[in-house]
């Protein structure tokens, strides 16, 4: 009897020992050493370096026609060796500092997976603050290089920091709801922990056309727009590959050649740029003031704005995968989320890694209120004072803050639990847009504090609950967060500003010569974006009146559309694959197309399905070992050529021509096909 007791107190105390959440149980381990030396000189060196370089080569290539983001895993991998052997080479004697008397040692022992994590920190840092998408960097391209604005580097330091602080400040108010948690889990961390543990030319055409028969051997365009497909989930990349199919091949095709939606074939089937009703590139600088407002007689004068069919298709299904995006949380994962969230808010009983962390000193509150109230008198600072340069006035830049405040959480909530973020950037521009049309700048920095603060402010909540699996000290991590996103966005606009006072041309894609790879293919969007939704709006675009007035159909098809497969899975329970049926990921198989294009995604499709079908299936024991390293050596590997290549041919103006550097063999792909249009180096119908 005894011994049953003993038994059933041994398995109580070891589910005490292990976290609800069944998938961290498996990976996150549930020991401690207190003792082990955090922030040590191997720290700051790796976790800088690692932190400029990354961020050096992810903002170079943003402004390629094929862009590429080094993900942190690369510095993940690279420190582990370089810890080592620092601990091998550097002395182990102790440096006593005068006056104070502290001691230091540059080598206070082996290296340590705690010192791993926080130099990882600082990588993860320099990829979410500007690597995968424009961000705020974005806007101050768009202000220097589209509208050739006089813009202040001291003005362009304040919006960089103070989006990124601001995103700092929300993520410390907070960690007590989305990191502290068990229910919270942060599923895309515990790979990060698992490595830790483990250690016709329109038709042909992939650059301009549908990329029919199109491939790609250039990783960087391969990872370009949806990352490395060696990382991605096999059952992701089929949902990418229908919504893919179905869009490039079946409804584009449609649209333009049978039912000539929109007047799309006056205009190139695939184009990033905004076009005249007669087939011309449209010349915004025709319509602007000198304040950079809408000249609205001028508008009326020159005329409406026009889209190419794919540009125009797509940015109808961001309005479907927003709706289906909701639809589908509160069908499929709605039951869930309100059952962790309210075990969360309700503070319970803390699970192994919360009693774990009791050991260290928190962060007090008033750190963070501190960073959050400083850098949003700064942002007001900027209405005030600059106002002329950015067009936000104060009750905007307020009206953005509160914005970002009150989505933070709930969407936090949603990803800390099912690992998806659903975005509301083109509502966020939309909603602004009908508020105060005719200010494209405004309209960007409200994009910019209103949705990019609040994708910051996941990204340090993500790191943050990363550093309390594995028991970083909370003021350690805060330390770290904090220097890494002040240097990461120093290094991030000096780079952006030298490669734009340097490179002759650039961005602007008619004065750059032949296959320049200086065209900004992100820039070039987001440009559009403000062009859009802030100088045109909303109204005249998508109003009753609106060429693209049908389009906001799509965000009640989009929210349907979940609907009919939800039923289906309750009905027939027993048949697991239609839950894996996923309209969001089905529509962001066309996602971001511009600037990606059916070659981008076609070409990872084709890699994603070779490494994670064939390979994972065939040869697990391969991909088990060397997947990730090889993603990683791809990204760096590619990163190492283009910047070498840049210094070594770029800067002297030399290239190389074959026919591997040209992107394209399809010189009518951008023709437009309706009778009577008149476009230079295009036959006329």
């Amino acid at each position: 009897m005894a011994r049953h007791v003993m038994d059933a107190a041994q398995e109580e105390k070891e589910v005490e020992d292990q976290s609800p959440i069944e998938e961290v149980a498996l990976v996150v381990p549930v020991t401690d050493d207190p003792t082990l030396p955090v922030f040590t000189f191997r720290v700051w060196v790796l976790g800088f370096i690692s932190c400029v370089l990354i961020m050096f080569l992810n903002t170079f290539y943003t402004y390629r026609t094929q862009p590429l983001t080094i993900s942190a895993i690369l510095a993940q991998i690279l420190a582990l060796p370089l810890g080592r052997f620092m601990a091998a080479i550097l002395p182990t004697r102790k440096m006593h500092v005068p006056f104070i008397g502290w001691e230091y040692s540059l080598n206070p022992g082996p290296f340590n997976m705690k010192e791993h994590v926080l130099i990882t920190i600082f990588a993860n840092n320099a990829v979410s603050s500007g690597g995968g998408d424009a961000y705020s960097i974005g806007a101050i391209n768009v202000m220097k290089a589209y509208y050739k604005q006089n813009l202040s580097f001291i003005v362009a330091l304040i919006i960089v920091l103070t989006t990124q602080i601001l995103g700092y400040g929300w993520a410390g108010l907070l960690r007590k709801y989305l990191v502290e948690p068990a229910d919270m889990w942060w599923p895309s961390n515990l790979a990060q922990v698992s490595l830790f543990s483990v250690t016709a030319n329109q038709l042909g055409s992939g650059y301009k056309g549908l990329g029919f028969g199109a491939l790609s051997f250039d990783w960087a365009g391969i990872s370009a727009y949806h990352g490395s497909p060696l990382v991605t989930p096999w059952f992701s990349i089929l949902n990418v590959t229908v919504g893919f199919v179905m869009f490039i091949y079946i409804v584009i095709p449609i649209s333009y050649w049978k039912y000539n939606v929109f007047e799309s074939r006056k205009f190139p089937i695939f184009s990033s740029h905004l076009f005249t009703a007669n087939g011309k590139k449209y010349d915004t600088t025709r319509i602007l003031t000198p304040r950079y407002d809408l000249d609205v007689k001028a508008y009326h004068e020159y005329g409406k704005i026009y889209l190419s069919p794919l540009f125009a298709l797509s940015i109808g299904s961001g309005f479907a995968r927003i709706a289906a995006t909701i639809t589908h949380v509160i069908l499929f994962n709605g039951h869930d989320i309100l059952k962790r969230s309210r075990s969360a808010m309700n503070a319970g009983k803390l699970d192994i890694h919360g009693r774990l962390m009791k050991r260290y000193k928190d962060v007090p509150e008033w750190w963070f209120l501190v960073l959050l109230f400083g850098s949003m008198a700064f942002c007001l600072l900027l209405s005030f004072v600059w106002e002329e340069e950015v067009q936000l006035p104060w009750w905007g830049m307020i009206l953005a803050c509160g914005l970002a405040w009150f989505l933070t959480l709930p969407i936090g909530v949603i990803q800390a639990t099912t690992n998806q973020q659903p975005g509301y950037d083109i509502i966020a521009q939309f909603i602004f847009g009908y508020i105060l049309p005719g200010k494209p700048i405004a309209n960007l920095l409200f994009k910019i504090y209103g949705r990019i603060s609040s994708v910051h402010a996941l990204s340090f909540l993500a790191d943050l609950k990363l550093g309390y699996y594995m028991k970083i000290p909370p003021r350690c991590m805060y330390t770290a967060q904090l220097v890494a996103t002040v240097i990461t966005g120093i290094v991030n606009l000096s780079v952006a500003w030298w490669m734009l006072e340097s490179i002759e041309n650039i961005c602007d894609v008619d004065a750059l010569p032949p296959n320049s790879p200086w065209t900004c293919p992100k820039y070039r969007v987001t440009f559009d974006a403000s062009v859009i939704w802030g100088l045109v709006g909303p109204k005249r675009l998508f109003g009753q009146h609106g060429m693209y007035r049908n389009l906001v159909w799509l965000f009640l098809v989009g929210a349907l559309l979940p609907v009919p497969f939800w039923v289906l899975s309750k009905i027939f329970p027993e048949k697991k694959w239609i839950s894996l049926i996923n309209i969001p990921v089905i529509t962001y198989g066309f996602a971001g197309m511009p600037p990606a294009t059916p070659a981008n995604i076609s070409s990872w499709i084709i890699t994603g399905t070779i490494f994670n079908y064939f390979v994972f299936r065939f040869r697990k024991r391969w991909w088990q070992r060397y997947n990730y390293v090889l993603s990683a050596a791809l990204d760096a590997g590619t990163a190492f050529m283009g910047v070498l290549l840049y210094f070594a041919l770029g800067t002297g103006d030399k290239n190389l021509s074959w026919w591997g550097t040209e992107l394209d063999h399809c010189p009518l792909a951008s023709c437009p096909t309706a009778p009577g249009i008149v476009v230079k180096g295009c036959p006329v119908f």
